[in-house]
C-alpha cells in the first residue's frame, strides 16, 4: 500500500518532466508564433496579397505545405497493426466510440451556439474542433497519466479510421442540418458536405496514406522498437515545426482581424475550455462506474476529451480560408488543450491515490505477454 502511494506521488511530481521540451513549453511556442505572426503581418502589409497568388482554392500552397507536415509524423506513430486486438474489451471500445463520435460533437456544437451564437465563423470553427478526434497527443496524456497504453493505441487507430469516413458527414449534420432542425438562425452560413470531404481526403487521406507506408516499410524491414525508437523520434517534430509555421502565416493574415478585436481569443476559448473539462469528467465517472480499473478509465477519459486540431485547422483552412474566423478558432484549440489535458493528468494522478489506492499502474501488452526469465539456479555445495 504505502509502495504504490509513493509510486502515484512520484507520477504526479514528475508529470511536467516526462513531457519532451518541445511539448511541455507547446503554449508558450504557439503564443510566441502567434505575436511572431502578428508581428510580420504588421512589418509586411502586402503578405496577404503575395500568399494569395499562391492560392489553390482557398488554400495557399505554403499553408498547405505547413499542414501537411502537421499530420504525416502524427500518423505514422499510429499502430494499424493493432486493429484487430479488441477481444474482451468490446465495453470499453464501444462506449469510447460512442462518447466520441455522438457525445463530444453534440456537446460541442451545443456549447459553441451557446458562447458565440452571434458570431457564425468562430461557433463554425469551435464545432469543426469537436468532431477531430485526437490521434497523437492523446498517447502522450494517457501514457502521464498512468493509463492503458495498449487500449489508447487501438482507439487512436479506430478514431482515425473513423475520422476518414464518418468527418465530412457529421460536418455536414452539425452545420447545415441540426442548426435547421431546431429552428437556429445560421445567418445565412452553409457549407458544402463535398468541400468538407474534400479537405479531409487531401490532409488526412494523403498524410494517411504516407504514414501508414511509412509505418509499414519500418516493422518489415526493421521491427516495431527499432522503428518507434529510431525513427519516429525523429520525424516527431516536423508536426511542431509544421503547425508553428502554419500559426505565424494564418496571424500574420488575420492580424487586422485580432488587433481590432482583441477579446476574440478569449469569446473562443470559453467553450473550448468547458467541453474540454466536461468531456474528461464524464469518460473518467463512466470508466469508474463501469468499473474498468484506474488505467482503462483513464484511457478511456483522455481518448473522449482530446482533439485532432491538426485536422481541425487543416478542414478550417481548406474549406473557408486562412482569413477567415473559423480557422482563427481552430487555432485557438491546441492553444487551451495542451495546458487544460496536463492539468486533468495530475486530476487523474490525484484521483487514483483516492479511488484505486490498492491498484498497481498498468504493463503493456508486450510486458504482459513477455516470459519471465525462470531463476538462476542455486549453486550445489560441495562437501
Amino acid at each position: 500500500m504505502a509502495e504504490l502511494t509513493a509510486s502515484a506521488n512520484r507520477d504526479e511530481t514528475a508529470v511536467i518532466h516526462r513531457l519532451s521540451t518541445l511539448n511541455r513549453f507547446l503554449p508558450l511556442w504557439i503564443a510566441l508564433a502567434m505575436a511572431a505572426g502578428l508581428g510580420l503581418g504588421s512589418l509586411v502589409p502586402g503578405l496577404n496579397s503575395a500568399l494569395d497568388t499562391l492560392n489553390v482554392g482557398t488554400v495557399s500552397l505554403p499553408i498547405a505545405l505547413g499542414l501537411l507536415l502537421m499530420m504525416y509524423p502524427v500518423l505514422t506513430k499510429v499502430r494499424y497493426e493493432d486493429i484487430g486486438r479488441t477481444r474482451g474489451d468490446g465495453r470499453m471500445f464501444g462506449v469510447s466510440l460512442f462518447l466520441s463520435w455522438v457525445i463530444a460533437p453534440a456537446f460541442m456544437f451545443a456549447l459553441a451556439w451557446l458562447f458565440l451564437a452571434d458570431q457564425p465563423a468562430y461557433r463554425t470553427g469551435v464545432i469543426v474542433v469537436g468532431l477531430a478526434r485526437c490521434i497523437a497527443m492523446v498517447l502522450v496524456w494517457n501514457d502521464l497519466a498512468g493509463g492503458d497504453r495498449d487500449r489508447a493505441a487501438i482507439l487512436v487507430v479506430f478514431n482515425a479510421v473513423f475520422q476518414v469516413v464518418a468527418y465530412a458527414l457529421l460536418g455536414w449534420f452539425y452545420l447545415n442540418e441540426l442548426p435547421h432542425l431546431l429552428g437556429l438562425n445560421t445567418q445565412g452560413f452553409s457549407v458544402s458536405i463535398w468541400e468538407v470531404a474534400r479537405t479531409v481526403l487531401i490532409f488526412l487521406g494523403i498524410p494517411l496514406a504516407a504514414g501508414y507506408a511509412t509505418r509499414r516499410w519500418g516493422l518489415r524491414t526493421h521491427g516495431r522498437e527499432w522503428f518507434e525508437s529510431k525513427v519516429i523520434p525523429r520525424i516527431a517534430p516536423i508536426t511542431l515545426y509544421g503547425l508553428l509555421f502554419t500559426i505565424v502565416l494564418l496571424f500574420a493574415i488575420q492580424g487586422d482581424h485580432i488587433t481590432a478585436a482583441p477579446l476574440t481569443v478569449a469569446r473562443i476559448a470559453l467553450p473550448l475550455l468547458a467541453y474540454f473539462a466536461g468531456m474528461w469528467t464524464l469518460g473518467f465517472l463512466i470508466g469508474r462506474a463501469m468499473h474498468l480499473g484506474y488505467p482503462k478509465t483513464a484511457t478511456l477519459a483522455f481518448t473522449v476529451a482530446s482533439n485532432d486540431f491538426e485536422l481541425a485547422i487543416a478542414v478550417a483552412v481548406g474549406v473557408w480560408g486562412a482569413s477567415s474566423g473559423q480557422a482563427l478558432a481552430g487555432v485557438v484549440g491546441p492553444l487551451i488543450e495542451v495546458p487544460v489535458l496536463v492539468s486533468l493528468v495530475y486530476v487523474a494522478l490525484w484521483l487514483r491515490r483516492r479511488w484505486w489506492p490498492n491498484e498497481p499502474a498498468a504493463a503493456n501488452d508486450d510486458e504482459r505477454k513477455a516470459p519471465r526469465r525462470p531463476p538462476l539456479p542455486k549453486p550445489v555445495r560441495t562437501p
